[in-house]
């Protein structure tokens, strides 16, 4: 199941900087770490799906991409989105 419209809105909602942002690095990653997460769910019943696992690599690297970027520009918000995704243990 993909990521539905209602869930989109929120998770903008929720990591946007202004009223008008959604776009910026810290709504791309929520974005994509739900993506991830709801694709990583569909790994684990369809296991020989490798087409779509291709995807998976594809967005997760994206998502490293703009978290090395934020990184790079913003460390304090870089460590918010962790805090607030989990995705560092």
């Amino acid at each position: 199941m993909a990521v539905t419209k209602e869930q989109k809105e929120q998770i903008v909602k929720k990591f946007k900087t202004s009223d008008l942002d959604t776009g910026s690095a810290n709504v791309q990653i929520a974005l994509l770490t739900a993506r991830i997460n709801d694709l990583t769910t569909h790994f684990s019943k369809h296991k020989k799906d490798f087409h779509g696992r291709r995807g998976l690599v594809t967005l997760v690297n994206q998502r490293r991409k703009l978290l090395d970027y934020l990184h790079r520009k913003d460390v304090k918000a870089y460590q918010e989105v962790l805090k607030a995704l989990d995705i560092r243990k």
